[in-house]
């Protein structure tokens, strides 16, 4: 007997819920959760195939299941202020807006570079820096010292 994997039952459920068939892809998910109750794709994609049929509480909780997966996850509070909104709590969708934007700010914030990288081609150019001598030099004249000169 074939046994397909998770991730063929994930590809199939993904295939289901791409041609809105989301009952299809909503039994298909659960098959896989059952199997793997940390599949966090598959608990993402269950919560969106239960808003496809207008069904928000039930999008809601599966929700909040990814979201007990991986908490700063910002598609896991994208999806529940959408879900939040098409219920009508506005203030919890806001919360949830709020929590996928200080997500986003948490992906941008990559630590830079390693200097002993392999390839020195794909490092960002750096400025040189250049010494600043004033010894000599006449500073620029000073707008708001306009009858005086600097020697």
């Amino acid at each position: 007997m074939f046994m397909a994997t998770l991730q063929e039952q994930y590809d199939d459920a993904m295939f289901a819920f791409s041609q809105a068939n989301y009952r299809e892809a909503i039994a298909l998910l659960e098959n896989i959760l059952r199997s793997d109750p940390e599949h966090f794709e598959a608990q993402l994609a269950l919560g969106m195939s239960f808003y496809r049929l207008a069904d928000y509480a039930r999008a809601i909780e599966e929700g909040h299941k990814a979201e007990a997966l991986r908490p700063k996850e910002q598609l896991v509070h994208t999806n529940l202020s959408l879900f939040y909104m098409k219920s009508g709590d506005k203030v919890t969708a806001e919360k949830h807006g709020l929590k996928a934007k200080v997500a986003a700010w948490g992906t941008d914030m990559k630590a830079p570079a390693a200097e002993n990288e392999t390839d020195s081609e794909l490092r960002i150019a750096q400025p040189e820096a250049k010494p600043i001598s004033v010894t000599g030099k006449k500073f620029p004249d000073m707008p708001w010292k306009k009858n005086k000169k600097i020697n």
